[in-house]
């Protein structure tokens, strides 16, 4: 690993050391294990603000304790219907969204917008370049 000054370090560097390529399989297994323990840490403080226990959330989506403390300690990662569960029982929201640029990109409205330099609320942003 290559040091500058100061001791800042390259971190993409770091990465391809520790981890190999961006795309290499020891990469992507890094990848899925950093995203298991991710969605873990996410669910287990959920379930400690809903002051929670494991068997209680084990019991409310139909699975045991043992489930519920391999999936917060990252080893699995729940399928998408019992995640869905998980979230239901801890009294979260799932929403699926499309970022802002790819609705203006599938809309083709990107270029129209370019050129208005505030957000304009409440009102069409035709409106607003007419008043211009």
């Amino acid at each position: 690993m290559q040091k500058r000054e100061n001791n800042i370090v390259d971190i993409d560097e770091m990465m391809n050391e520790r981890f190999g390529a961006v795309g290499t399989e020891s990469r992507n297994e890094f990848r899925k294990e950093a995203y298991s323990y991710c969605v873990g840490q996410l669910i287990l403080e959920a379930r400690k603000q809903e002051a929670m226990t494991q068997a209680e959330l084990a019991e409310k989506i139909g699975a045991n304790k043992s489930y519920i403390s391999r999936i917060e300690k990252g080893q699995i990662e729940p399928g998408a219907s019992t995640f869905l569960r998980i979230i239901e029982a801890l009294g979260l929201r799932f929403e699926i969204v499309k970022p802002m640029t790819y609705a203006l990109q599938a809309h083709n409205v990107s270029g129209y917008l370019s050129d208005v330099k505030t957000p304009v609320y409440g009102r069409s942003a035709k409106t607003e370049k007419s008043k211009k």
